[in-house]
């Protein structure tokens, strides 16, 4: 299945792959559980390129709807446990 990822045209390559990391360990996280850490990284270098929380939002809904995976639940979740494995439910 061909996935369409949010991206920004305005975004250089690095900053891309960046961004297809943190939505496809979010993916990850549902399917099968991720490192709390790995996917506390991910987020870390996704914010350094998307700083808004208005655009973050943007760029969450858009891959929601696209694969019923919420990045915001994610890392709410990933925020508050204290579990080495992340494992989302959808």
């Amino acid at each position: 299945m061909a996935l369409n990822y949010p991206i920004n045209s305005d975004w250089s390559t690095k900053e891309i792959v960046t961004v297809i990391d943190f939505f496809n360990i979010v993916e990850e996280a549902y399917e099968k559980g991720v490192s709390r850490d790995e996917f506390m990284r991910t987020y870390k270098a996704f914010k350094k390129i998307v700083n808004s929380k208005s655009e973050e939002k943007q760029l969450d809904q858009f891959y929601y709807e696209e694969t019923g995976c919420s990045s915001y639940r994610a890392v709410q979740q990933a925020i508050k446990q204290k579990e080495p494995i992340l494992r989302m439910k959808k």
